[in-house]
C-alpha cells in the first residue's frame, strides 16, 4: 500500500531487504543507484593554461624555456598523450579521464583579487 509521508523508512524504498540470517543483502535487492548519465557543470575554475594542438612549447615557461609538450614522458596515466588543445585548471576535476565536462563563466563577481 502506499505509506504516510512522515514514515521513517522511505517512501521509495525496499522495506525488507533480505533476511537476518545470512546477514548480508543479496545482489537481486533492489537497490539506490545511479539513473543516468548526470550532467553537471563546473563552474570558479582558475584557468593555468590554454594550450594548442601540435605546439612544441606548451609546457615551456618563463623560468623553464625548454621546448617541450605538456605530455610527460610515457603519457598520463590511464590517459595517454594530450594530441588536442588542452585546458589546464586548478583543483580537481570531476568524473572518469576523458569525460567532457561543460565549463561556463561564473554567475558570481568575483570580489577578490587573488584568482
Amino acid at each position: 500500500g502506499t505509506l504516510a509521508r512522515k514514515t521513517p523508512h522511505g517512501l521509495r524504498t525496499v522495506e525488507c531487504i533480505g533476511a537476518w540470517n545470512p546477514s548480508k543483502v543479496c545482489w537481486s535487492v533492489p537497490r539506490a543507484g545511479q539513473f543516468g548519465y548526470h550532467h553537471r557543470n563546473e563552474v570558479n575554475k582558475n584557468v593555468y593554461r590554454v594550450g594548442t594542438k601540435g605546439y612544441a612549447k606548451s609546457a615551456s615557461t618563463p623560468f623553464d624555456l625548454t621546448d617541450k609538450a605538456i605530455t610527460p614522458m610515457g603519457g598520463f596515466h590511464h590517459f595517454g598523450q594530450v594530441n588536442e588543445d588542452f585546458l589546464m585548471l586548478k583543483g580537481c576535476v570531476m568524473g572518469p579521464r576523458k569525460r567532457v565536462i561543460p565549463l561556463r563563466k561564473s554567475l558570481l563577481v568575483p570580489t577578490k583579487r587573488v584568482a
